[in-house]
């Protein structure tokens, strides 16, 4: 799948790739991916000044930008989508969820799950009340799809719907999968800085990993420690 402004975006990164810095890259990566080897903080340069000289793209062309970048073999061309998405996220709305399905269960992992929970789907059901993708993906027998529902509310804070996040992890509570456990315990110690008691007592009323819990209470243990030091 081939775009113009991919191609050039691309041909840019491939321009800067580092061979020292790939096979460490890749190794953290579990040699799952093939990288150009452009760490981080020199991709976002690259990007930032791509931009400049191109231009955001047009949001009703993100989406064949976006899959053409997705296709390409080297885990760079996937965080340069993500940071195109980023750049029109506002612009996002629930036909946008069919591109971010794909996405999400092709070229699966962490880094890239982690960052379109939030900050992608989670942007589109700030406004979005249509939760037909919601059930789907709690549902679905794709553990990347199940935590993406369960991490997308973690920047809600006071908006978080707390019903729905405790009935998603109910419905996963029981998962053996290292990711799904994480990310109840990630989820639930985001919500407990806005609502400690909420938390402890649904922790205290289900059976979850012990990973879960762990994870979930660190906030709030921690507060509690600093002000028993303080008293």
């Amino acid at each position: 799948m081939n775009n113009e402004y991919a191609d050039k975006l691309i041909a840019l990164l491939k321009d800067h790739q580092n061979n020292e810095n790939r096979e460490a890259m890749e190794a953290y990566m579990r040699n799952q991916f093939e990288f150009f080897g452009i760490r981080s903080p020199e991709r976002t340069v690259l990007l930032r000044d791509f931009l400049k000289e191109n231009g955001k793209p047009p949001i009703e062309e993100l989406p064949d930008i976006v899959r053409s970048l997705w296709s390409r073999p080297q885990r760079e061309c996937q965080y340069a989508a993500l940071g195109l998405i980023d750049k029109q996220s506002r612009y996002l709305t629930k036909d946008h969820l069919p591109l971010l399905e794909e996405m999400i269960v092709t070229k699966s992992w962490w880094d890239t799950i982690d960052h379109i929970a939030p900050n992608h789907v989670g942007k589109i059901y700030q406004k979005e009340e249509d939760d037909t993708y919601l059930e789907k993906w709690i549902q679905s027998d794709n553990m990347w799809l199940n935590r993406i529902i369960i991490l997308y509310q973690l920047k809600y804070k006071d908006k978080t719907d707390e019903a729905r996040l405790f009935r998603y992890i109910e419905m996963h509570r029981q998962s053996k999968e290292f990711f799904i456990q994480k990310a109840i315990g990630w989820a639930l110690r985001e919500y407990s800085k806005t609502n400690p008691e909420s938390v402890e007592r649904f922790i205290a009323s289900e059976e979850l990993a012990p990973l879960s819990i762990r994870e979930g209470l660190k906030h709030v243990n921690r507060k509690a420690k600093v002000e028993k030091t303080v008293k």
